[in-house]
C-alpha cells in the first residue's frame, strides 16, 4: 500500500491543526499539521496517567515537537524519524508537520478520548 498526502481525507480541521488520516489493515496512518503551537494534554484527559498510551512511529517533515516521558524529555526536529512508546505527552511548535504510523486498535482509544475532550471544550466555549 502507498499514498500521498493528497490521498488522505481531512478528518479534523480546527484553528490549531489539520489531521488527514487513513487506516491500512491494522495500521493508522496520519499526516498532522499544527497551525499553532499546541500541547496534547487537554485532549488526552481520561487516558491512564493523563498520557498517550498508543505508540507512534513517524517522521517530522517540518518544525519540531517536545516529547515528555515520566523520566525525561526530548526534542524531535525536522528531518528526524521517531518512535514514541506508550506513556508520552507531546507539545508541537507552530508550523510542525509530521507523518505518523500507529497500531489501529490503540489509536482508536486515543481518538475517542480526543474527540470527547474536543467536544467538551466546544461546549464550554459556548457557555463563556
Amino acid at each position: 500500500m502507498h499514498g500521498s498526502k493528497s490521498d488522505f481525507p481531512e478528518t479534523i480541521v480546527s484553528e490549531k491543526m489539520i489531521i488527514q488520516e487513513l487506516e491500512w489493515d491494522n495500521l493508522h496512518v496520519a499526516f498532522i499539521t499544527h497551525k499553532e503551537s499546541s500541547e496534547i494534554v487537554p485532549f488526552i484527559q481520561g487516558l491512564p496517567e493523563g498520557r498517550c498510551q498508543c505508540p507512534h512511529w513517524g517522521y517530522v517533515i517540518k518544525g519540531s515537537m517536545k516529547v515528555c516521558y515520566k523520566d525525561h524529555e526530548e526534542e524531535v526536529k525536522a528531518g528526524n524519524v521517531f518512535y514514541l512508546p506508550s506513556g508520552h505527552i507531546t507539545a508541537m511548535e507552530a508550523g510542525t508537520e509530521v507523518v505518523q504510523f500507529s497500531p489501529k486498535d490503540l489509536m482508536q482509544k486515543t481518538k475517542e478520548a480526543v474527540k470527547r475532550n474536543m467536544q467538551e471544550r466546544k461546549e464550554q466555549e459556548k457557555h463563556e
